[in-house]
């Protein structure tokens, strides 16, 4: 599937707002005279309502991705190439090439906005970050805010300054900083950041284990994020499995069943 069949033409609740407006600058030269990012009645159709929302949600993750792949002042080749990677696997090789310019396109719009105002473009982040909570569901954005916390440990090194941006975006969605903290330690094959998965300090009681895995179990169930498309619905399996995992470990080091 060609990346332009998803992205372009109607594109949901971001139509309008700070996101509809980086999407006239980040799309526009990849078609033909153009995308149409008007909200007329003719527009909401039956279509709009299957695509609006997954393509609304994959532009949202471009545009903060560009704000975390720049949080350290670095493009990391391997940052961009998670993104291609994303893309070519669900989309197809042209995607790679109409994704990474949108990338490019931000970055350059940012690159402009903040040669005027150097907090210009962390503005509108903050601005698309509420756009974001208003539109998607709370399970929505912490798997948007998933893919965000993934692309800035693509290159092994989480930078001080990506974790800081990460931060600014979650709460800018409506998110905890601490979801945050659970996101970049799911995975990871230590006891220390198991509990830092689950949200909780060494020192819970066994009950207090339990009451924070059913409540991340719960907020994080793949099944809450199946509108959006079966790739996004299988990364999402993908992190249920990871805080699975991290119950078990805790489970296993305090003899629980």
């Amino acid at each position: 599937m060609a990346f332009g069949k998803w992205i372009g033409g109607v594109i949901g609740w971001m139509a309008g707002g700070p996101l509809g407006a980086l999407a006239g600058f980040a799309l526009g030269s990849l078609f033909d005279g153009g995308i149409s990012i008007s909200t007329t009645t003719e527009q909401h159709t039956q279509r709009s309502d299957i695509y609006g929302q997954r393509n609304s949600f994959l532009f949202s993750m471009l545009v903060m991705a560009s704000y975390i792949i720049k949080a350290d002042g670095k493009i990391m080749h391997s940052e961009m190439e998670f993104v291609r990677r994303f893309l070519r696997s669900n989309f197809g090789e042209e995607s790679v090439t109409e994704g990474n310019q949108i990338l490019l396109n931000l970055f350059e719009q940012r690159k402009q906005m903040d040669s005027v105002n150097p907090s210009a473009f962390k503005k509108t982040i903050y601005d698309c970050g509420q756009q974001i909570a208003a539109n998607l569901t709370y399970e929505e954005r912490l798997q948007l805010l998933r893919f965000l916390a993934m692309i800035a440990q693509s290159d092994g090194n989480v930078h001080i300054k990506e974790i800081e941006a990460l931060k600014e975006v979650a709460t800018a969605m409506g998110l905890s900083t601490s979801e945050v903290d659970s996101m970049l330690n799911l995975g990871r094959n230590t006891l220390d950041a198991a509990y830092k998965a689950l949200e909780i300090e060494p020192s819970a009681t066994d009950e207090e284990v339990k009451i924070a895995y059913r409540k991340l179990a719960l907020k994080h169930h793949p099944d809450r994020v199946a509108s959006l498309g079966e790739d996004i619905h299988k990364a999402a399996e993908e992190k249920f499995r990871q805080i699975n995992e991290a119950k078990d470990k805790i489970y296993k080091a305090r003899g629980l069943n």
